[in-house]
């Protein structure tokens, strides 16, 4: 089997095409989370603790000096991100948690009782009948 065989099965093959559009959405969805984080939610939180702007929170490690640009420890970017990784860790936890829910719904739901057969039926009838 040729390498170009074998790895056509492997790319058309549901689960990673599955894995494409789950790491595409995710994606997107990550840029939108970011956005909310930094657009709508760190500003309120920031104004809280007196006007701070977290993607400015940084530390100097060395200064500019010339043409030659300040040394600097940006870890207000980092407590963006990390907030940002929070809120998609409990948004996909709320999604997951939706969907077990709904899966655990569909289990406990009782199957309807299945209908007698003609012979069951007619034994039932002939069991009757003889009792009589």
């Amino acid at each position: 089997m040729s390498i170009i065989k074998e790895f056509k099965e492997f790319a058309l093959r549901g689960n990673v095409i599955d894995l494409a559009v789950a790491v595409v959405i995710g994606g997107a969805f990550g840029k939108i989370v970011s956005s909310f984080v930094a657009d709508v939610l760190m500003p309120p939180i920031g104004l809280l603790l007196g006007g701070v702007n977290f993607t400015d929170l940084v530390i100097t490690l060395k200064k500019a000096q010339g043409d030659v640009a300040a040394v600097t420890l940006q870890y207000g970017n980092f407590i963006q991100a990390v907030v940002d990784f929070l809120i998609i860790a409990l948004a996909i936890f709320m999604m997951i948690k939706a969907i077990n829910l709904a899966k655990k719904k569909e289990e406990e739901a009782p199957a309807p009782p299945l209908e007698p057969t003609k012979e069951e039926t007619l034994l039932t009838e002939i069991r009757d009948l003889l009792k009589k």
